[in-house]
C-alpha cells in the first residue's frame, strides 16, 4: 500500500497539470480510505473538476469535497480614489 503522503503528492500534481484545472491552491488530505479537498475556487463546475480529477489519480478513495465556491461579483460602484 502507498503511503498517504505519496498518494497525496500525485493528487496535488495531477491538480495543478491536468489542463481541466491547473490548480495549485487546493489542500489535499488522506485520512484512512478518504481523500478529502479543502480550499476555494470561483465556480461551482470548477469545484467539481477538481473533485473528478482528484479521484482519477486516486482511484479506490473516496473523495470528500470539501472546497468553498467563491461568491464573486461584479463591483456595484466605481471606486472614486
Amino acid at each position: 500500500m502507498e503511503a498517504p503522503q505519496y498518494v497525496a503528492a500525485r493528487v496535488q500534481r495531477a491538480l495543478a497539470e491536468d489542463e481541466r484545472t491547473n490548480e495549485l491552491g487546493i489542500l489535499v488530505d488522506i485520512r484512512g480510505g478518504q481523500l478529502f479537498l479543502r480550499g476555494r475556487v470561483a465556480g461551482a463546475e470548477h469545484r467539481a473538476l477538481i473533485a473528478n480529477v482528484a479521484g482519477e489519480a486516486a482511484p479506490g478513495l473516496t473523495v470528500r469535497n470539501e472546497i468553498t465556491v467563491l461568491d464573486v461579483r461584479d463591483p456595484c460602484e466605481e471606486e472614486k480614489l
